[in-house]
């Protein structure tokens, strides 16, 4: 995501690279660039003239210091309104009631039933809440047997009232199951609508005042750009929304709506959607992404989303394993298995400061570990558990099992086998010498 605005953006600072000092001409060319820029990914006109505005008059009233270049200043100055015009900062949900009430809305096809078992995940995964899902889309066909197979998937329950079609009477049964069962969060997922059908806009507005939420989200998909922030305001002023949740943001998005929809509707971004995986969900911090947008990456997000991917009692066995030398196959495929958790490959490597822009055209499968995991599932249990004895006769039988060829199961072996001296050496050794023994080492990530 972004990496047309990045690419563009830098562009527009390197117009004052060389330069002295900012003046009102140097300044006016280069916002005249970054003006281009955000409207071409689809930035609301009146946001970006506004935007460009107020960096104009921060420019133009600072002194630039000797040890600092006029275009590193322009970059910082862009970076503290690019953050504040996102909302300057992450907005947490309102879940004091018992239940806590969250209602889902949105246009159809925004994957808000998606999001909507995304979010219990994270409810359940991170803050350890006990969360209820409830279908309350009675008109899409199939809609109640999809919010049952997301519910299944991130194991919550699902309440529903198969036949009915009165969507308060199905919300406040489930509110009364909630407060009986002891479940502390119910998220009432909704029928996609639109903004000009005026039926369904009232329905929706009277199910608000039934259940009386603490958090009304509305779910946009960020790929409609300008279209998502016209829709936004329109929801905005019949329901009165609480927050926005961008999905889709993994996607070929120009980032319009992102840059947009905080200063056109005035509510905060709550939460992005970065994939299709149920993992696939982050807390909006405004300053995060607007490093990703100027290229600085986002080491945070990426290390609290391997976070939640670590078990503590797991990685203490594991490190008394890779101790005593005994790292093996099954271990490997449970840290690819983590990994795969954590998100899309190319978004997690676009969070490493200056990897977005040199992986820009790169091709980067999420399928990427499929040939390893065949390679290692075609061994035996004791192939896997001792890897040592894998000589010539067995590779040629792994490659033919996993579809592969021996020269793939060759890389495979002696990689693994240098990954396990590394980390035997990260738990054994102190950095010198794990640093000049990395430096001796060869070859680089697996390419199949």
């Amino acid at each position: 995501m972004f990496e047309n605005l990045s690419e563009r953006l830098e562009r527009s600072f390197k117009i004052l690279k060389g330069e002295g000092k900012i003046t009102e001409i140097n300044v006016a060319e280069t916002l005249k660039d970054v003006r281009r820029a955000l409207l071409d990914a689809d930035v609301n006109y009146k946001v970006a003239k506004t935007f460009t505005d107020t960096v104009k008059q921060k420019a133009m009233g600072m002194n630039v210091l000797t040890a600092i270049k006029p275009s590193q200043l322009m970059v910082k100055i862009v970076h503290d309104e690019l953050t504040e015009l996102m909302g300057g900062k992450a907005t947490e949900l309102k879940l004091e009631s018992h239940p806590a009430i969250i209602l889902m809305s949105g246009l159809q096809g925004s994957g808000k039933t998606t999001f909507t078992g995304k979010l219990a995940n994270l409810l359940k995964t991170r803050q350890h809440k006990k969360p209820l899902l409830v279908a309350c889309d009675v008109y899409r066909p199939a809609a109640i047997e999809q919010l049952k197979v997301v519910g299944q998937t991130v194991g919550v329950d699902v309440y529903t009232e198969e036949g009915n079609k009165n969507v308060v009477e199905i919300a406040q049964n489930a509110i009364r199951k909630a407060k009986q069962e002891s479940y502390n969060v119910v998220i009432v997922d909704t029928a996609g609508r639109l903004a000009v059908d005026e039926q369904m806009m009232q329905e929706i507005k009277n199910l608000k005042d039934a259940i009386q939420p603490d958090e009304t989200l509305f779910v946009v998909d960020s790929m409609t750009g300008q279209d998502a922030v016209n829709t936004a305001k329109e929801f905005n002023d019949r329901l009165d929304f609480d927050g926005v949740v961008l999905t889709k943001l993994d996607g070929d998005t120009r980032g319009g709506a992102a840059l947009s929809i905080r200063t056109v509707v005035t509510k905060p971004i709550k939460f992005v959607g970065t994939g299709e995986k149920m993992e696939a969900i982050d807390v909006f911090h405004p300053e995060r992404m607007a490093d990703r947008i100027l290229g600085m990456g986002d080491v945070v997000s990426l290390v609290e989303r391997a976070q939640m991917q670590f078990d503590e009692e797991e990685a203490k066995k594991l490190e008394k394993k890779i101790r005593k030398n005994k790292f093996d196959f099954d271990d490997f495929m449970n840290q690819i298995q983590q990994i795969k958790k954590m998100g899309n490959l190319k978004d997690l490597a676009g969070m490493l400061p200056g990897v977005g822009k040199a992986i820009k055209d790169v091709d980067i499968d999420d399928n990427a570990f499929k040939s390893i995991e065949a390679i290692i599932q075609s061994m035996t249990p004791k192939e896997r558990q001792n890897p040592d004895i894998i000589n010539q006769s067995r590779r040629l039988r792994i490659a033919k099992g996993s579809g592969t060829k021996i020269e793939d199961v060759n890389r495979l072996m002696k990689q693994f086998d240098q990954t396990r001296k590394m980390m035997k050496m990260v738990t054994g050794m102190d950095r010198s010498k794990m640093a000049a023994a990395m430096k001796n080492m060869k070859g680089g990530t697996p390419k199949f």
